[in-house]
């Protein structure tokens, strides 16, 4: 597996403020309604999260998308994907008391071990992910009640829903530098 060594130009497709992805009138995130209320604000950010994460994303190839950043670390942007497609589906574990999903990947770490640099393997993580984040809001949706506390360790709806976003916000970060090591591609 190829390791993130070579420092590529650092560059961006904004004109006007250098450190971002894209300039503000093209960025598909940049809404400037604001959503009322705290669903529907904890909804946005986590919309935009994942359009971030996808960002990140396009235009690259399997190998790239696979490339790992430093030693010891398995972590790469396929890895990322596949990492949240099973957060995904482990959510959805906390909201009953049964058993829970089985692991998509099997064991622990088995989703940045298994991202490799196979056309077929990008294809089932981004398939994968859309799944389990359909899945994942469909069940929250049941739940109108951000302060009802469900599953076997009571936890609230509300805190589930800022787990989201505060995952993907963090796996966003590391999305970036992964990037800007890849291809140079720099922004927020």
């Amino acid at each position: 597996m190829q390791r993130m060594s070579d420092q590529p130009e650092r560059w961006t497709q904004a004109t006007v403020y250098p450190d971002m992805w894209a300039d503000l009138d093209d960025d598909p995130r940049n809404n400037e309604d604001s959503p009322d209320g705290e669903l529907a604000t904890l909804q946005d950010f986590l919309a935009n999260y994942r359009m971030t994460l996808r960002m990140k994303c396009e235009g690259l190839d399997p190998e790239q998308l696979a490339r790992r950043s430093v030693v010891p670390s398995t972590m790469s942007l396929l890895g990322l994907l596949r990492h949240l497609a099973e957060v995904e589906r482990d959510w959805r574990n906390w909201l009953g008391d049964g058993e829970p999903l089985p692991k998509l990947y099997g064991a622990k770490d088995a989703d940045f071990h298994g991202a490799v640099a196979e056309q077929a393997v990008v294809d089932a993580a981004y398939a994968d992910l859309e799944r389990e984040q359909a899945a994942t809001d469909a069940a929250l949706a049941a739940y109108e009640d951000l302060g009802r506390r469900v599953g076997k360790d009571g936890i609230a709806i509300r805190e589930l829903m800022v787990h989201r976003v505060e995952e993907y916000a963090r796996h966003c970060g590391h999305a970036d530098l992964l990037r800007e090591c890849i291809d140079g591609r720099v922004g927020q």
